[in-house]
């Protein structure tokens, strides 16, 4: 059991995908059938998926006479409309329930409408506040997404705390000057990184301090 961080923050900020919500299923069947209609080798493709925009991975294909925006576009609003298999991650619900509204966010990579439909299909509550994928001009992993979320919030980068699953998502995080937690509910192998993992929220809460701050603490020894 490795150890939470050691200190109190102003405020939680959390990925999506993988973190709060596992869409994998339904992500990746839409971006099997993208890449089978330009004649992509899918098993190759698919794991370069996750923790970027749409656009930067269509973009980072390097697919010749095509339009990336459209394209990214097509593949967004077929996502929109498959969210069959859409589920929470253990022990989300009641976690973010704990929270004050004004001391988390979603910074996800997925476009806004994107990251509503999904998070409805997960039953899950819309967040205050938001950052989605149009919000800044460079994705993760540089660190324009989580700063403007801890900005949104009124809230220092340094005094955030950032929930992940993606390696581009902790890079985001680090580049941003904010520690981070690990949520491995749904890696089939280790990440490459030192960052504590946690496999859900299940033996997870967060308390007040007298100070107003969050504490992050396990429910179990």
């Amino acid at each position: 059991m490795t150890a939470l961080p050691a200190r109190d923050y102003a405020a939680f900020l959390f990925d999506m995908d993988g973190t709060i919500l596992t869409s994998i299923i339904a992500a990746e069947r839409v971006w099997a059938a993208w890449a089978r209609s330009h004649g992509l080798d899918v098993d190759v493709f698919l794991p370069t998926i996750h923790g970027k925009r749409s656009i930067d991975t269509v973009r980072g294909v390097g697919l010749p006479d095509i339009d990336v925006e459209a394209e990214a576009q097509r593949i967004t609003l077929a996502e929109i409309e498959d969210v069959e298999g859409i589920e929470a991650i253990a022990g989300v619900a009641a976690f973010l329930a704990t929270l004050p509204a004004d001391r988390w966010a979603i910074v996800t990579s997925a476009p806004r409408a994107l990251a509503e439909a999904r998070i409805a299909a997960a039953g899950l509550p819309t967040p205050p506040v938001m950052v989605a994928a149009e919000d800044v001009q460079r994705g993760k992993p540089a660190p324009d997404p989580f700063l403007l979320g801890a900005e949104k919030l009124g809230m220092r980068p340094q005094d955030c705390l950032v929930f992940e699953d993606t390696l581009a998502g902790l890079q985001s995080a680090e580049a941003a000057g904010m520690d981070s937690i690990v949520v491995t509910a749904t890696h089939h192998q280790p990440l490459e990184t030192k960052v504590t993992g946690v496999p859900d929220y299940d033996d997870l809460r967060a308390i007040r301090t007298p100070e107003g701050l969050l504490r992050l603490q396990r429910t179990r020894s």
